[in-house]
């Protein structure tokens, strides 16, 4: 099987395979609401032959209110429970709204461990494309329950950018609670939209923003930017847009920031080749 190069934002609607990421801060708290408007715009590239494979984070930030608790957890026991209570409750949400267009998901839950042992690594990939050739929407997040370094440290902009490559995906979308990425935040005076970014560019003097006013979640401009890097360097076209806009991502839409893929060998990357490191 071979990875389609995708040149432009026009073309997604023809990639076979795309990892769409969205965050906690857009699927918690008082943005639940987003998961339905989400799937619908899964569902309807689902219906049109994509093989779609969701990240997912939320699963902390979907346990908190469970714990009774009115913050992200500090202490790590408490960040695994909440994880453990959250995953279970976010997997239902996302069901219950697939069963309206008759969509079963499958949970997969990985660490950064998985992926570099060669032997979870294969049985992670081989489990994956057995759930696409099924018509299964894979739904994917880190292992927070056991995944220790992950919760303190990782983020699953990261985690979408090696699932793209263990899936050979044609396309990743990153979605946020902002529309695309800015020279600085885009709240600050002179905040320009970057629409492109080609191979290579260092984006010198961009200054990226916090994890926003949530506070739910752990990435941010930068761990996306570094994410994006990753998946368009092993042939993956990258677009980081907002949540509200998926719908029109995925149709092709002019929207969001676009990272140029590099034209490398489209042959499916041997088990043992997936990158870890940023540059």
């Amino acid at each position: 099987m071979t990875r389609r190069l995708i040149a432009s934002r026009s073309e997604i609607p023809a990639a076979r395979r795309v990892v769409v990421k969205v965050g906690s801060s857009s699927i918690s708290g008082e943005n639940t609401g987003q998961i339905a408007p989400l799937v619908d715009a899964l569902a309807a590239a689902h219906a049109r032959g994509t093989e779609i494979i969701l990240v997912s984070s939320g699963a902390i930030a979907t346990g908190m209110p469970y714990l009774a608790l009115d913050a992200r957890p500090s202490d790590l026991a408490t960040q695994q429970a909440a994880a453990a209570v959250g995953q279970n409750v976010l997997i239902f949400r996302y069901q219950d709204s697939l069963d309206r267009y008759k969509i079963v998901a499958g949970q997969v839950l990985l660490t950064a461990g998985d992926l570099e042992n060669p032997t979870h690594r294969s049985n992670a990939q081989r489990a994956m494309d057995r759930l696409l050739g099924l018509r299964i929407l894979p739904i994917v997040n880190e292992n927070d329950t056991v995944a220790t370094h992950e919760i303190r440290f990782g983020d699953n902009d990261r985690l979408a950018a090696l699932v793209s490559q263990l899936v050979q995906a044609d396309a990743l979308i990153l979605l946020s609670d902002v529309d695309a990425l800015y020279t600085r935040p885009p709240q600050e005076p002179g905040a320009v939209k970057i629409s492109t970014v080609p191979i290579g560019d260092d984006l010198a003097g961009v200054t990226f923003g916090d994890i926003g006013a949530a506070g739910v979640g752990t990435g941010g401009a930068g761990t996306k930017v570094s994410a994006a890097r990753l998946a368009a360097a092993a042939g993956t076209a990258v677009l980081i847009t907002s949540t509200a806009l998926v719908a029109e991502a995925l149709l092709g839409a002019e929207v969001g920031t676009w990272f140029e893929p590099s034209a490398v060998s489209a042959e499916r990357t041997p088990t043992g080749s997936i990158a870890l490191a940023f540059d």
